[in-house]
């Protein structure tokens, strides 16, 4: 099935070449901008919009979670962080309350700026600058 549409060509193209980190890396940004339109929503006290947001944040973090190699004892410290940002974002809805979404836009963007780091040093490693 082509695409007509090139920015849609290229986001999937982007994807599909994606690396595991820039994957993660894809999924935080994408946490990130919707934590941004709930927010945005609910000063416009678009209660539907923020909810529907809200909804796409949690369904990114339990993507973050599934992802997570338990292997790694740094998983579970992720599972604990992950796990309390899914509950955080579940009263946020429920209580449509923009102080506990921005708690979770500070968190996860600590979360998306450390991965990114890690990604940064990945690549250097990875092309023998490190």
């Amino acid at each position: 099935m082509a695409m007509s549409n090139p920015y849609l060509a290229y986001q999937q193209q982007s994807v599909l070449t994606a690396s595991p980190g820039e994957l993660t890396l894809m999924l935080f940004n994408g946490c990130l901008k919707f934590l941004g339109q709930a927010e945005g929503a609910m000063a416009r006290q678009d209660i539907q919009g923020a909810h529907n947001a809200l909804l796409r944040v949690q369904d990114i973090v339990v993507e973050l979670m599934v992802t997570l190699d338990p292997q790694y004892e740094v998983s579970q410290g992720l599972m604990a962080l992950y796990d309390y940002l899914r509950r955080r974002l579940l009263e946020a809805n429920l209580r449509k309350d923009p102080a506990i979404v921005k708690e979770c836009l500070g968190l996860a963007t600590e979360l998306r700026d450390t991965w990114a780091e890690a990604v940064k040093l990945s690549r250097g490693q990875a092309h023998g600058a490190g």
